[in-house]
């Protein structure tokens, strides 16, 4: 019989469209986990895959994570025949003397961000994980939870995880110390930039974060919390505000853009709209908070994302180690399943109740200052022109942070041979080389700006050479100016949007001077010089590197740079094949008036600059 990773899929041929559906999906999610579990029911181990923490938290990562969705499940009165094993687990991982104890909690242990998800449980179902446990089990997990709480967490998203032990210790009648408590709500208060954005921690890095753990945790305070009125009022009016904007990282598909870290949480990204429903705030109709979360959860239904035994991979849209995080374990994709917090909500709660509505898409380009993007709606896809962020810290950071432009439908890859430059993908990206053989391309701005619907950037590529990039929205195109100063000859690559290609090479392309243009069964990718004649080169990158499809081509445009100052102009756009996709490669943009773009930032450019602030792990 032909394997098929499609059908590998928990989620395929689930019409997702109701309550039962979603609750049948958790369970398709969860069953190929249980045979997994130690026999001690403490550790979960999925394969022999690596993280930078040990083994036993990689362990308690695995059996912690499910929880985001279980838990819920039981809270809404679903059925879940394993709870004797989770209580087993409880016991023996908090043990000292058991073979199968998490081991010893210190500052900023992953095991903090795992015990999080215990937390949780024990606020929402005591009598389920707590009072069941033998006294001795209950003062060892008291006991564990308490020294854990005492150590200093991550200075960012990482200071809810103490708030929802805490929500759990509270609610099992454990005395702790709840100045902590009310340190860290202060400082997690300090993250917030206005306009309901936040910030995941002291650095400008705005991604999925923001959603899934800032925002997410917030509203589960604001759900479970006694006594804070104050803080679950802002609480709400910050998610409130937020909805409407993050809304626009969502296509009318139930994609959503790939952007940042930790992609590999998948339809984690969702938990936005299921924390909504959970804390009862309709920040927007019900019908279009309901929408945006099962499309999102339909939009993977058919994505390779699960191994043979339909255990979920590191990677994206299939298994992919490249894009991954250097603390992804094979437990890691499990935290997807905090996108099934709605189903702590009864039947007949307005969430589930309202009737489906279709995303709310913006003909108009979305100016968002606080990430430094410009949203654009287009067919099938949301795009993100972007300028101001930037992560070294993390695997792939500028790949993942600093391109031009990012994109739901077409995701972004991350470059496999910084040795390779004749190989580069360079899709929304602008790459030099001074060899033929290293490159470098944006990683970090001097200057970010955003003025209307246009953002600007100063980078250096080199300590000599400067650029200065101006992004422009054009309607199903995009326009990039660049001007680069250098005191040397250079070589210049610039990428389009990557789509995905077909087997035996059976896609169509263009190669000619100024332009290049892809067509696969599905999607048409083009970029166009608009001042210069550059050679156009349909590109089909390494294996591997784009997030949602293994096999793309990228259209670029490629030339020789000389000492002193050139001026680059290029549009882009990548459409599903169609009628609109043949009209917009004949509708081509203009180049911008350069005169004119400069006055605009200087009469009106707010700053949108990253802050160099080392990230503390």
């Amino acid at each position: 019989m032909t394997y098929d990773p499609v059908t590998a899929n928990p989620l395929h041929g689930n019409p997702l469209k109701t309550r039962a559906d979603v609750e049948r999906a958790l369970g398709d999610l969860f069953n190929p986990v249980l045979p997994y579990f130690s026999e001690g029911g403490a550790r979960v181990r999925l394969d022999g895959a690596g993280a930078h923490f040990d083994r036993a938290a990689a362990d308690l990562e695995g059996f912690a994570r499910p929880l985001w969705g279980l838990t819920p499940l039981a809270a809404g009165g679903g059925a879940f025949d394993h709870w004797e094993l989770y209580r087993r687990g409880l016991a023996n991982g908090t043990d000292p003397e058991h073979p199968e104890y998490w081991g010893t909690v210190n500052s900023t242990d992953q095991r903090m961000v795992e015990l999080a998800a215990i937390g949780f449980t024990m606020r929402l179902l005591p009598h389920l994980v707590w009072e069941p446990l033998s006294e001795k089990a209950k003062g060892n997990l008291a006991a564990y939870l308490k020294h854990a709480r005492r150590h200093d967490y991550a200075d960012n998203n990482w200071k809810f995880f103490r708030i929802l032990v805490d929500l759990g210790l509270e609610e099992c009648g454990v005395e702790f110390d709840r100045s902590l408590t009310e340190k860290y709500l202060e400082e997690l208060d300090g993250f917030y930039l206005g306009d309901g954005w936040y910030r995941d921690g002291n650095v400008r890095r705005i991604d999925h974060y923001i959603p899934f753990a800032m925002h997410f945790y917030g509203l589960i305070y604001a759900k479970l919390a006694r006594g804070d009125e104050k803080r679950v009022a802002a609480y709400k009016e910050r998610a409130t505000l937020f909805a409407k904007d993050i809304r626009h990282w969502f296509d009318a598909d139930g994609g959503v853009l790939a952007f940042g870290r930790s992609l590999t949480y998948r339809f984690a990204c969702g938990g936005i709209w299921g924390a909504l429903a959970f804390a009862d705030l309709e920040a927007l109709p019900w019908g279009e908070i309901k929408g945006q979360f099962l499309r999102h959860l339909r939009w993977w239904a058919d994505k390779p994302i699960a191994n043979r035994d339909g255990v979920l991979s590191v990677g994206y849209g299939y298994p992919n180690l490249f894009m991954s995080e250097s603390y992804n374990s094979a437990g890691s994709p499990y935290w997807a399943l905090k996108a099934f917090l709605p189903l702590a909500l009864p039947d007949d709660h307005p969430f589930w109740t309202a009737e489906e509505t279709p995303a709310v898409v913006s003909k108009k380009p979305v100016p968002l200052k606080h990430p430094g993007m410009v949203m654009m709606h287009t067919p099938g896809n949301v795009v993100a022109l972007s300028s101001g962020q930037q992560n070294w810290q993390m695997r792939a950071g500028t790949e993942k942070y600093a391109k031009f432009a990012y994109a739901s439908r077409y995701g972004f890859s991350v470059e496999v041979d910084e040795r390779a430059y004749n190989m580069g993908a360079f899709d929304g990206a602008l790459a030099f080389s001074d060899d033929g053989r290293h490159y470098r391309v944006r990683e970090t701005n001097e200057v970010a700006q955003i003025a209307e619907n246009t953002l600007f950037s100063r980078w250096k590529p080199w300590s000599d050479v400067e650029v200065e990039t101006w992004l422009i929205p054009a309607n199903l195109w995009h326009i990039r100016v660049h001007r680069i100063t250098t005191p040397r000859a250079l070589h210049a690559t610039e990428g389009g949007f990557a789509i995905g290609r077909a087997d035996l090479n059976a896609d169509t392309t263009i190669d000619e001077a100024g332009r290049a243009v892809a067509r696969s069964a599905t999607d048409v990718s083009a970029i166009v010089d608009l001042i210069g004649k550059r050679a156009g080169r349909a590109h089909r990158a390494y294996p591997n590197t784009n997030l949602i499809v293994s096999k793309t081509i990228v259209p670029q445009l490629r030339g020789e740079i000389p000492a002193g100052t050139t001026l680059l102009v290029a549009a882009a756009m990548a459409l599903p094949v169609g009628a609109e996709a043949e009209a917009a490669l004949v509708q081509v943009p203009h180049a911008p008036d350069m005169a004119a773009l400069e006055a605009m930032f200087a009469r009106e450019g707010q700053d949108v600059s990253a802050i160099l602030v080392p990230e503390r792990f």
